[in-house]
């Protein structure tokens, strides 16, 4: 008996194999081996996205027109601003396997093989614990340097502006 864990646009990926106790179903077999769980697509993206911003050295996910498109997004009461968390993460999840592709900016001054590697193993570690499938691969695009001077320039008032 298996336990069967399911995308939801895809087909069955057993879990765990419970060997002793084949050909026992209904009231004779665990609770925990009755029925199949459904896990969407979505979730696997936010479960790495947030594995990946819990890295040091990750200062944002997604392309430059990804981020200041989500940016205006959020900005506009009741325009979804909840696509933040899966903003520069794509899955691909198949029967028992998942494949991760992210986009990041990472902060000047780290090591971008290391803040790459600390991705992976949480991105990896978090999915895999709690969805169970295997994570073949996180691909990672790192698509800018976050510069602290930049910040300064997004939060100074307009001083010098003539209204």
């Amino acid at each position: 008996m298996t336990d069967n864990i399911t995308s939801v646009g895809g087909g069955s990926r057993p879990e765990a194999d419970v060997s002793a106790l084949k050909g026992r179903t209904g009231a004779g077999a665990p609770a925990e081996t009755r029925g199949r769980t459904t896990i969407a697509d979505g979730v696997v993206a936010k479960i790495a996205g947030m594995a990946a911003r819990e890295v040091p050295g990750i200062y944002n996910l997604g392309a430059g027109m990804a981020r200041a498109f989500g940016a205006m997004r959020e900005r506009v009461p009741g325009a979804g601003g909840g696509g933040a968390v899966t903003r520069g993460v794509k899955v691909e999840v198949g029967e028992r396997q998942a494949a991760v592709d992210l986009d990041v900016v990472v902060e000047y001054g780290v090591s971008i093989v290391d803040v790459a590697g600390g991705v992976r193993t949480n991105v990896i570690s978090a999915v895999e614990r709690m969805t169970g499938l295997e994570v073949v691969e996180v691909n990672i695009a790192v698509d800018d340097v976050h510069l602290p001077d930049d910040e300064e320039e997004q939060t100074e008032p307009n001083e010098g502006r003539v209204r």
